[in-house]
């Protein structure tokens, strides 16, 4: 089925509809009542699995089930600083929610995260994820290059 027809055949919010693609080509094929988000970026980059120690007063929770991975990072008060998670799959390791709560930037815990992640690796596989341009230009910084814009539109709810 072609994106179109799919989306002809939603009506209803709670679906998305996601493309390696800019989001003008998206908007281009959607029918009318689709909203289109804020664009971002499908990248790959290798991420240093290097141990970094965590900032004073931080702790560091690491769980994995089968394929999925999640890091949290809390603070003193046992509220979350940072997070993210991860899927390995035979053919890719995909980072996603990568996030650091705005009170606990500039300490490193993104980058803390983000190697604890790939600590949790078996295989030598292409590291992947989407990112938001602000996401995106620290990404490169770190090495990581843009694969392709990444494009959602979903229905909004009323």
């Amino acid at each position: 089925m072609e994106m179109v027809e799919l989306a002809r055949t939603i009506d209803r919010p709670g679906y998305f509809i996601k493309l390696c693609g800019s989001s003008d080509e998206l908007r281009s094929v959607m029918p009318s009542g689709w909203r289109l988000d804020l664009e971002r970026y499908f990248m790959t980059g290798r991420q240093a699995s290097t141990s970094q120690p965590l900032p004073k007063g931080y702790t560091i929770e690491i769980e994995q089930s089968g394929m999925i991975r999640r890091v949290a990072i809390r603070c003193e008060t046992g509220d979350l600083a940072a997070s993210g998670h991860a899927a390995e799959i035979p053919s890719a390791f995909i980072y996603d929610r990568i996030e650091t709560a705005l009170a606990h930037r500039r300490k490193g815990l993104g980058r803390i995260v983000m190697a604890s992640l790939a600590r949790t690796k078996y295989s030598d596989v292409p590291e992947l994820l989407v990112a938001t341009n602000e996401g995106r230009l620290l990404y490169e910084a770190l090495g990581w290059h843009v694969l392709s814009p990444y494009a959602t539109a979903s229905i909004p709810c009323m």
